[in-house]
C-alpha cells in the first residue's frame, strides 16, 4: 500500500467516525435539523466548513507543495446552469431522505441497513447524469 491509499484510508475514517459521532449518519437526526427542530448539526457543518476554509485559503499558502505531490492549482469559481440543478436535485434528494452521499456511506457502517436504498438511488442518478452528458 503506498503513501497515498494510508493517508486516503486514514482520512476516510476519521470522517466517517466524525460523522458517526455526530448523528450525522441518523436519518432522524438530519430530518430533525433540516426541519429546523434540532439545530445541533449546525455546529458540525459550520466545524467542517471552517476547517476546510482554512486549508484551502491558509494552510496551503504556507506549504511549498502539496503532502502526497502534485501541485497546487487555482481554483476556478464556475456557476453554471448544470451546478445550480445539481445543487437542486441534491437539497431535495437530503431533505427527502435525510442522507447524503457522505453520510450515507458512513450509515453501513453503523448497521443502518435502510440506507441501502438511498445509495443504490444515488448510484442511478449519477449513472443517467453520465448518460445524459455523453
Amino acid at each position: 500500500m503506498n503513501k497515498r491509499n494510508i493517508v486516503v484510508l486514514i482520512g476516510g475514517i476519521l470522517f466517517g467516525f466524525g460523522l458517526s459521532y455526530s448523528g450525522m449518519t441518523k436519518q432522524e437526526i438530519v430530518l430533525s435539523f433540516l426541519q429546523l427542530k434540532d439545530l445541533g448539526l449546525i455546529f458540525v457543518l459550520g466545524g467542517a466548513a471552517l476547517v476546510g476554509a482554512l486549508a484551502i485559503n491558509i494552510l496551503s499558502k504556507y506549504l511549498k507543495k502539496p503532502m502526497l505531490n502534485g501541485q497546487f492549482k487555482p481554483r476556478s469559481r464556475i456557476l453554471s446552469w448544470k451546478t445550480i440543478i445539481g445543487a437542486i436535485i441534491f437539497g431535495v434528494g437530503w431533505g427527502l431522505s435525510g442522507q447524503c452521499p457522505g453520510s450515507a456511506v458512513a450509515s453501513l457502517g453503523t448497521g443502518n441497513l435502510p440506507v441501502l436504498l438511498g445509495i443504490f438511488a444515488m448510484f442511478v442518478g449519477a449513472y443517467i447524469k453520465g448518460l445524459l452528458d455523453s
